[in-house]
């Protein structure tokens, strides 16, 4: 089957979190046998900063940021059997929404994947003609990467016919195990976007714990946060590009992931960088939400922290050979449980069966 994927970007990861997500589960879709072709805005600086070449599995096609572009590759939705408008894009949505959905076929599957449910469903809640809101009724799926049953029912409610997750995962093609880099050698390693809805949290949960355990020392990665006010035993990176992300996460003693607020608020929403840090091996400190251990095991393939206390506490008391267990631990479960094969699995048959009966609910 043909996909036709409006998404943010493909090629790029600046600014832009949704990238390993799409890689892996496109990837693992074209080895399914779909034929793939991802549409992109040049937006955001992102084609000036590329970190992965158009890759054999899949077509991209990246547009000016203009209307007239934005209609042009809309109406490449026409040959489509799956027509996929994904959230966050960067330009014109919403009208890309509708473009897009107005020139698929009839019989194509209609199909709105977000990357950011809790974000999404807020703006649905403040606005009732928000666009998506109305769209919903006439869409055949509603795809998340996370939020479980809370994020289900708010999209049920809102009028979506049916929503399912399609959890992150790890592709270990491009994220797996690798010898220590010195450029990245700590005691903790945050990587991480500076957002509005993180950075209180990160302040909480790896600024604070910096800040009192002075013999330690902490990297920061992402971009964003040059002109935040840092302990001195913290040094910034900068963008990490993906390609160093295996040395980022093997090479401390641990890595910590920080939850937005939403998405720690909703739970049952593992970043990719969950995944990433477990394929390579990395002992990972993640901040609490609900629905972790559907995931990884606490306290023997992850370690939760609730506020930057725990965090203190944990990197005090946590030796070298712990954390590399740890680590061992988490790649063994992801690669068992929680590859992008397995979630293109997932999506592969709501697709087949969608086709098959001509109706999502018939695979209920």
């Amino acid at each position: 089957m043909k996909i036709a994927f409006y998404g943010s970007s493909l090629l790029s990861s600046y600014w832009n979190g949704a990238a390993t997500y799409y890689r892996g589960l496109l990837r693992a879709l074209a080895a399914l046998d779909y034929e793939i072709t991802f549409y992109e805005p040049d937006v955001y600086d992102r084609q000036k900063h590329p970190d992965m070449a158009p890759p054999p599995w899949c077509r991209v096609v990246v547009y000016e940021a203009t209307v007239e572009a934005l209609k042009e590759i809309a109406a490449e939705a026409a040959r489509a059997d799956i027509v996929v408008k994904a959230s966050g894009v960067g330009f014109e949505d919403d009208r890309l929404l509708k473009e897009v959905m107005a020139a698929a076929g009839p019989d194509a599957i209609k199909v709105f994947w977000d990357v950011d449910a809790p974000a999404t469903l807020a703006q649905l809640k403040e606005e009732p003609d928000h666009p998506l809101r109305q769209a919903l009724g006439a869409l055949d799926l509603v795809l998340t990467y996370g939020g479980g049953d809370p994020v289900v029912a708010a999209y049920r409610d809102f009028g979506a016919r049916r929503c399912i997750p399609i959890y992150n995962a790890l592709d270990p093609t491009t994220h797996f195990p690798v010898a220590p880099d010195p450029a990245f050698a700590c005691d903790l390693a945050f990587l991480g976007n500076r957002l509005p809805d993180r950075e209180s949290r990160v302040e909480a949960f790896f600024l604070e714990p910096a800040a009192q355990c002075t013999e330690q020392r902490f990297l920061l990665g992402g971009s964003g946060w040059h002109d935040k006010a840092v302990p001195a035993n913290v040094r910034y990176l900068g963008h990490v590009p993906t390609g160093q992300h295996n040395a980022f996460n093997a090479t401390p003693k641990a890595v910590l992931n920080i939850s937005r607020t939403s998405m720690a608020e909703t739970g049952f929403s593992p970043a990719t960088r969950v995944f990433e840090a477990a394929g390579a091996g990395a002992c990972l400190i993640t901040d609490y939400w609900e629905g972790i251990e559907l995931f990884l095991q606490p306290d023997e393939e992850v370690l939760v922290a609730r506020d930057g206390r725990d965090v203190s506490e944990i990197l005090r008391s946590l030796s070298r050979d712990d954390a590399s267990r740890i680590g061992r631990n988490a790649l063994r479960r992801v690669l068992s449980a929680h590859t992008y094969t397995h979630r293109a699995k997932e999506a592969d048959r709501l697709f087949r069966e969608f086709r098959s009966f001509g109706a999502v609910e018939a695979a209920e």
